[in-house]
């Protein structure tokens, strides 16, 4: 692959990585800090990525295409960020996690390990935008470990949704989620617990073969 652009910010890059022409690591911030920029071993950043220097990332980081990681930012290991994702400054993300496509992370988010976003989620982290005060006390959601946020979610600023939680598509969370709950609408409510397996299989079967039949 390509050597990456680099702005004047060092750059410790592990062994084995893979990148694609266009991509910038160390990207300078306006904000100032810390500028170095770690990325673990065998990362696999497409083109159009942007890593602002003050960031760390663990071990096989993988990137889509056009997706920026702004500084102070903490990467766990085999966290995947796909295409035309940002994540803003100030964020901890855990091992394992995995952020799709069109996503926004808002500053000061903090997202445990194995959670799952699924394409255009969307995190808030100012209660009363335009307020000073509001301003100077932001915050994202937390996200506790392997819980999963469905398509087009909406995430409000302070909110925690508990480990192992379901976030249903297109809900807008304003509130906090139990552990373990499914939870969905605008505003979202927990309904149930997490389905079983069994639970899954029994709507899921019947569906596919519907589906399958169709296509025959």
């Amino acid at each position: 692959m390509a050597e990456p652009i680099t702005s004047l910010s060092p750059v410790e890059l592990g062994p084995g990585a893979m990148i694609d022409e266009s991509v910038i690591l160390g990207y300078a911030s306006d904000r100032g800090g810390p500028m170095a920029l770690s990325i673990g071993a065998e990362a696999r950043l497409r083109s159009g990525t942007i890593i602002y220097g003050g960031s760390t990332a663990g071990a096989r980081l993988q990137t889509g295409h056009n997706v920026i990681v702004r500084e102070e930012v903490q990467l766990g290991d085999d966290v995947s960020i796909w295409s035309n994702t940002v994540v803003d400054y100030g964020c901890v993300i855990g091992d394992r996690v995995k952020i799709h496509s069109n996503c926004y992370v808002a500053q000061f988010t903090e997202l445990e390990d194995d959670v799952f976003m699924a394409p255009g989620v969307t995190i808030a982290n100012d209660l009363y935008p335009g307020s000073v005060d509001s301003g100077k006390a932001m915050a994202g959601p937390l996200i506790r470990e392997g819980a999963q946020i469905g398509v087009n979610v909406t995430l409000l600023p302070y909110i925690t949704v508990g480990r192992g939680a379901i976030i249903g598509a297109g809900a807008v969370v304003t509130r906090d989620i139990p552990d373990g709950m499914l939870a969905y609408g605008s505003p979202a409510v927990p309904v149930r617990p997490v389905p079983d397996a069994d639970y899954i299989e029994a709507r899921v079967q019947p569906a596919r073969e519907v589906r399958f039949s169709n296509m025959g």
